[in-house]
């Protein structure tokens, strides 16, 4: 059964303008349901590899069950900050950082995608740190996330954040990164 999630007001507290490492001026604000196109058009343009890091799967598009899901946030146990700059007047994608609260709102799980070509230009590093304080500010303790074992960019970006890593006893090919938010 499909849920709709009670959507609470649009947060403009957390739009903000920011500069890249490479003089780019990007805007960094919640997700929106009319933003489905564009966020579309951002996972197929991700690399293969990109796609499997963020996915664990080989999605090439998102159905419109998940499209729905990743854009009909409620701004409060899911929030979802995407990155977007316009080229040749029109707003595109570069990048999103995403958490989901667990059922007690104490600890949420944290998933992030950046644009290949947006890649090492701090991008990441400004999405995850908007991401964390909205944490914070949401009474969340804990932001974890489960990242694969062959993708060293990614928990090295997680270390640099802040997080402990650690192997799923489970599943080798996974690791566990955790950040207390306090």
């Amino acid at each position: 059964m499909d849920y709709a999630p009670i959507v609470r007001p649009y947060p403009v507290h957390l739009v903000e303008r920011v500069t890249l490492s490479d003089g780019t001026a990007v805007t960094i604000r919640p997700i929106r349901p009319e933003d489905a196109a564009i966020e579309q058009e951002f996972v197929r343009n991700l690399s293969d590899e990109s796609r499997y890091f963020r996915f664990s799967d080989a999605v090439r598009e998102l159905s419109p069950r998940m499209l729905a899901h990743l854009t009909r946030v409620d701004y409060e146990r899911h929030l979802a900050l995407i990155a977007v700059t316009d080229q040749s007047g029109r707003e595109i994608q570069l990048g999103v950082a995403r958490y989901v609260a667990d059922p007690d709102r104490k600890r949420c799980e944290f998933a992030i995608a950046v644009a290949d070509e947006w890649q090492r230009k701090g991008l990441g590093s400004r999405l995850m740190e908007a991401l964390i304080a909205a944490a914070r500010a949401a009474g969340m303790r804990e932001m974890y996330g489960e990242v694969l074992a062959g993708n060293p960019k990614m928990l090295e970006f997680a270390t640099r954040l802040g997080f402990r890593a650690r192997v799923d006893e489970s599943d080798p090919r996974v690791v566990r990164v955790e950040k207390t938010l306090g």
